[in-house]
């Protein structure tokens, strides 16, 4: 299912906007787990990193307010959503992507809270992620339109992936490893979009 609605998503966005742009997908690990960490405004850019990865099914971390609704729920399930409480965030933040990234297949967490303190909070999960899978973080950015209305118009949509961050196993000063990659992470994001 995820496949044939990638699909009608890439067909649907291209009618309206053209051909995506995705510059580095050479970048892309091949055959072994990793987690993808993009930069997030609305649904669109989720969509679109996930016709950028594809064939590359992507598990996408969502907040668990999206799954309250049945048809967004169904849709959500279908494209490999799982739901997330960010306001009180238990052991299945950690436990379901180590569990997909243990069966080899890929993560995706989108660390763009209303609040500067939700942002590091979802960049400090990733980063605990992978250290703890031992799989590398590609960073990646989106560029384009954010509406439907914006999509309609001449801004294309780019996705742009990084090199991998490699995180090293957590030892007992957590929060330097954390707070280094964490930094390594927010330069990825600013020299990806400076290449536009």
């Amino acid at each position: 299912m995820y496949t044939i609605a990638t699909r009608i998503l890439q067909l649907l966005l291209s009618l309206m906007n053209g051909r995506m742009n995705v510059i580095n997908k050479e970048k892309l690990p091949q055959n072994e787990p990793f987690i993808v960490v993009c930069t997030h405004k609305s649904w669109i850019d989720v969509v679109c990193l996930g016709i950028a990865l594809h064939p590359i099914p992507i598990h996408f971390m969502a907040k668990k307010e999206l799954f309250n609704k049945i048809f967004i729920k169904n849709l959500l399930t279908k494209l490999n959503a799982f739901p997330v409480d960010r306001s009180n965030p238990g052991p299945s933040v950690l436990k379901i992507p180590l569990q997909l990234l243990k069966k080899k297949q890929v993560v995706g967490i989108f660390p763009s809270g209303t609040r500067n303190s939700e942002e590091k909070a979802l960049k400090n999960g990733a980063i605990h992620i992978a250290s703890r899978a031992s799989v590398p973080i590609i960073p990646a950015v989106y560029i384009g339109p954010h509406t439907i209305k914006d999509l309609l118009g001449r801004k294309r949509r780019t996705i742009i992936l990084g090199d991998a961050i490699h995180v090293p196993k957590m030892t007992k000063d957590k929060e330097a490893v954390t707070e280094a990659t964490n930094e390594v992470i927010s330069k990825a994001f600013g020299d990806l979009k400076s290449n536009i």
